[in-house]
């Protein structure tokens, strides 16, 4: 039996809340159960020095918890004048995966940032980043249609959701919380499009090494669980 009583292939519960800052030209507060990452997307009409004058635009992240996002107290990590190696690491991937759904070139040279905030974790913190950032940039490139700066239809080429899934006590399990992920023998990250096509796969075992066949089996929830996040995606953005 899982932790929080849940079927191997049941999720947490998701939800998506848009327009959460009044500022942001999009915006989206998600949460996977008790995991909650405030994402914003912003704006500027610029490019980093490599693109300019390219034709193409640019789309970015930056991740970070706040300090009473856990358990424990966790120092501000502007307060030690760098970001740690997990911070960058995550941020990269979220850019990855929004990148992996955006025409660059039928955005212009403009940058979109997406700035994802843990405001509480409880496991897939990544994944729900990836999965809000995406409502957010939704939100920001229909601000930009709105103001005939863009045809969204062309920039945006499809959804991009992300979703945990691990081994627990010798079972596939989809959507993992803190206490399983703690706890899991094999831990895993997917990303992957709406069609289906895959755009990062994470996979670590914390023991022993996991099968061909136990990975099989973490895909095919992974890509159970992927169908319903864009589900609930078209559902909040539509």
């Amino acid at each position: 039996m899982r932790p929080s009583k849940r079927q191997p292939d049941e999720m947490r519960a998701v939800s998506f809340e848009r327009g959460i800052s009044k500022h942001a030209e999009g915006s989206c507060l998600v949460r996977f159960g008790d995991t909650q990452v405030l994402c914003t997307a912003s704006l500027e009409e610029k490019v980093p020095t490599w693109l300019r004058n390219s034709g193409k635009g640019w789309v970015t992240a930056e991740y970070g918890m706040l300090p009473r996002a856990t358990g424990e107290r966790m120092r501000r990590e502007a307060s030690s004048g760098r970001q740690g190696g997990r911070t960058l690491e995550i941020q990269r991937l979220i850019g990855r995966s929004l990148r992996a759904v955006i025409d660059l070139k039928a955005l212009g040279e403009v940058q979109i940032t997406v700035d994802c905030d843990v405001l509480q974790a409880d496991g897939g913190t990544r994944t729900a980043a990836i999965t809000g950032g995406f409502v957010a940039l939704h939100d920001c490139l229909a601000w930009m249609q709105a103001r005939h700066m863009i045809a969204i239809e062309r920039v945006l080429k499809d959804h991009v959701a992300a979703i945990s899934c691990g081994i627990y006590e010798g079972t596939p399990v989809l959507d993992l919380d803190y206490a399983e992920d703690s706890a899991a023998e094999t831990d895993a990250n997917f990303v992957m499009t709406g069609s289906g096509g895959i755009v990062e796969i994470q996979g670590t075992a914390e023991g022993a090494p996991f099968s061909e066949e136990q990975f099989n089996a973490l895909l095919a929830l992974a890509r159970r669980g992927i169908s319903r996040l864009v589900e609930l995606q078209k559902m909040a953005v539509a």
